[in-house]
């Protein structure tokens, strides 16, 4: 193509200020002139910020392998010859290469899939971690950079007294509107509301602790106190996701619109600092080797009872037991006491608490779809899950097969998003809270949402949506990931979205396993009585309902057009949401009601 043929992206660049102009619903804030920056020598001419892995031979151009899948993906260009480049060596970013923000880590380094994550065993008999490949210390020195560190019984209180003042501030009623007026003023009155409402709170509960913190002294004078109390909230939440479900949003964009220049300069202090991890603590305290150790996989492992004599179950406890005393005592010093370990420990811990509940779940729908229904054809009418489109609320058209793969590349995608949750929710933090990425107040048909990009987000998403594609071999359906758009506005929606996915499949998983324990009773029950009489056996009744789900929750319902949802990445989300809202009305109900269920969103995994 010659040189001087403008690009489309040339051409949507040169118009993006008259599309700010027409849609943004105030003053669209607008970044610092940016130049389009040539990509720095070894480094993708795509993205720009990662290392080059591949030479296209026919546009004669580097891309790393995410971008050069992508681009390559359909049409003529899949075509193209991709040759792999020696990247054995790490090429060091020159002068022009694009700045990261100061207060996080390398978009680079953010970004990196967790390829080195191996499934660990445990030998009952050894009490040692085996693993099939690789090494769990080097799997969680890397995930450990993102776990959040267990907030002690101090932080605790604080974070009830944050909570409180949240609850009672109409922080968003009052910023996120149409009026007229100088809106930064607002931002800094109800940002110093806030902590003022805060101060009260502090002490009112401590009042020697109050008295010291704020006797004859400013806000901007305890620029410490409110950062970390802030920091404390943001920890908690991303360990906790369904807790301070309305506080949050409140939490983050005030947060967010402190950090504007104008604001920030009315308001005389800085109200952010890091989010305090296990690594960033021990690494702190000079004792990060702790995590090579390979006991740590045994203290921090979670021990659950299922299909487990009561001995087995004793003696994992005491090895556990055993190896977290041993830890404590051969890695304490001085500056890092026991104490600190143990909270490390007990925060990895948590963090394979979160996995199980939030990400296992994926795995057990996969096996319910690979143990119940043919990969090639259906077993039967009922039991097929073709989709026509129109028929049932379906927007896609799919037959048995295609929908089988299609059901399981989404479920191996929110099974990945799942597990990288806690590094996709650093780099949402770290995009929301980035002054350079401003945002837009726009109507997106769901109300006025904050619209502003995410390239730390998108880059991690999609590299994981790479590595699935090359698992699952086969892809379905678009590999559209929508960011910064009117469908997804910012990363905290994004992050949002897919902490549901838990909310959705654990019930159901949750019925099944039920279905199960009844059908294992030498003698019939109850319960296994009714559901022969009404669906002839426990069998048939399983299958009722993976049939229905695997056919209606990914039948495409998310919106009305292919774009903006349908096959999509996060309509398919949708589209499970709309098949969780008709539950009431399926034939296989009163099994839901049996097992306890009372709502995708209320109780414990939805259940009394």
């Amino acid at each position: 193509m010659p040189a001087t043929t403008p690009s489309l992206g040339d051409i949507l660049r040169a118009d993006a200020e008259d599309f700010a102009d027409a849609f943004g619903v105030e003053d669209p804030a607008t970044e610092d002139n940016v130049t389009e920056e040539e990509a720095p020598k070894g480094f993708c001419v795509e993205c720009k910020d990662q290392q080059a892995q591949a030479f296209c031979e026919q546009c004669q151009e580097d891309f790393c392998d995410v971008c050069g899948s992508m681009i390559h993906r359909t049409g003529r260009r899949r075509q193209h010859v991709l040759t792999k480049l020696d990247v054995a060596a790490p090429i060091e970013a020159d002068d022009t290469a694009p700045a990261a923000a100061s207060d996080s880590e390398d978009t680079e380094k953010e970004g990196e899939a967790l390829e080195g994550a191996m499934a660990v065993t445990f030998s009952a008999d050894s009490g040692r971690a085996e693993t099939g490949s690789g090494s769990f210390g080097a799997w969680i020195s890397e995930r450990a950079k993102y776990i959040p560190l267990r907030l002690t019984l101090k932080e605790r209180k604080y974070l009830r007294l944050l909570e409180a003042a949240l609850n009672v501030s109409e922080y968003t009623d009052k910023v996120d509107i149409l009026m007229y007026g100088n809106k930064t003023k607002r931002m800094v009155g109800q940002i110093r509301e806030l902590c003022a409402i805060l101060s009260g709170l502090v002490l009112a509960s401590d009042y020697k602790a109050g008295q010291t913190l704020f006797e004859d002294r400013q806000f901007e004078d305890n620029e410490e106190f409110f950062q970390k109390i802030f920091e404390i909230g943001r920890r908690h939440k991303i360990m906790n996701p369904d807790k301070m479900r309305n506080e949050y949003g409140k939490l983050m964009y005030l947060l967010q619109d402190s950090q504007q220049r104008d604001v920030s300069e009315l308001l005389g202090f800085s109200t952010l600092k890091p989010i305090k991890t296990v690594h960033a603590v021990l690494e702190s305290l000079n004792v990060a080797y702790i995590l090579e150790d390979e006991m740590v996989a045994v203290a921090t492992k979670e021990i659950v009872a299922a299909g487990k004599s009561r001995a087995q179950v004793q003696l994992e406890i005491k090895q556990k037991e055993r190896a977290l005393e041993y830890l404590c005592k051969a890695y304490a010093t001085h500056e890092c006491p026991a104490d600190v370990i143990r909270q490390c420990l007990y925060s990895i811990g948590d963090n394979h608490a979160f996995l199980r509940f939030n990400r296992d779940p994926c795995d057990r729908m996969l096996a319910y779809l690979k143990a119940n229904f043919n990969p090639l054809k259906a077993d039967s009418n009922s039991l097929s899950l073709a989709i026509l489109s129109g028929r049932d609320g379906a927007r896609l058209s799919h037959s048995h097969s295609n929908q089988f793969h299609y059901v399981h590349q989404t479920l191996a995608l929110w099974r990945e998003l799942l597990h990288d949750m806690f590094m996709l929710w650093h780099s949402a933090d770290t995009d929301l809270l980035a002054a350079r990425h401003a945002y837009r107040l726009t109507d997106t048909g769901q109300g006025l949402h904050r619209v502003q990009p995410c390239p730390r987000v998108s880059a991690a998403a999609h590299a994981i949506l790479h590595r699935t594609q090359k698992a699952v071999g086969r892809w379905v359906g678009s590999a559209m990931i929508h960011l910064g758009d009117r469908n997804v506005p910012n990363a905290l929606m994004f992050i949002d979205k897919y902490n549901q996915v838990s909310s959705i499949l654990n019930p159901v998983v949750r019925v099944l396993e039920f279905l199960d324990s009844h059908a294992a009773c030498p003698e019939p029950t109850d319960v296994s009585r009714f559901v022969e009489a009404s669906h002839g056996s426990i069998d048939n009744a399983k299958k009722l309902i993976l049939a229905d789900f695997f056919r209606s929750a990914f039948d495409g319902s998310g919106a009305d057009n292919f774009f903006d949802a349908g096959s999509c990445i996060d309509g398919r989300l949708t589209s499970a949401w709309n098949w969780c809202s008709a539950i009431e009305k399926k034939p296989f109900f009163n099994i839901f009601l049996l097992a306890g269920f009372v709502g995708f969103n209320g109780g414990p995994e939805g259940f009394n």
